[in-house]
């Protein structure tokens, strides 16, 4: 079998771009998902961005496999701009917001997200949020 890629040597890792305000809350999310899905799995090819602009201009640029929105970063939380990607992003990749509370998922479906990760941040539901939706884009 020939590598593709997602397999063999020279296989990529996945490209997650990451926005949040709050560098804590990036660093969180990084250290909560690892450096890779799996044993042997190639790292992760992680960006993060810290305003709406960088986002938006990151994501209209294309070649993520995945976006981690922090819905509650201050001025342009997460949801409103998963809605906007979502409707202007032509094949905009999954979304996983960070929502405040469990209680805010209601909220996120509207953003058109994907998947929802509540406050405070679980690391293996975390991890298992970010794996599951980089699979099924495969």
């Amino acid at each position: 079998m020939a590598p593709t890629a997602r397999t063999g040597p020279a296989a990529r890792g996945p490209r997650i771009l990451l926005y949040s305000d709050d560098r804590t809350v990036r660093a969180h999310v990084r250290t909560a998902v690892g450096p890779r899905l799996r044993a042997h799995a190639p790292e992760i090819a992680w960006a993060e961005v810290a305003t709406p602009a960088a986002l938006v201009a990151a994501a209209d640029r294309g070649g993520w496999d995945l976006l981690v929105l922090d819905g509650e970063a201050d001025k342009s939380g997460g949801m409103g701009l998963c809605r906007q990607l979502k409707n202007e992003v032509y094949r905009c990749p999954p979304v996983v917001v960070l929502t405040g509370r469990a209680d805010d998922g209601w909220l996120a479906s509207w953003s058109l997200a994907d998947a929802v990760v509540p406050r405070p941040l679980d690391a293996i539901e975390l991890q298992r949020t970010v794996a599951g939706q980089l699979a099924a884009t495969v």
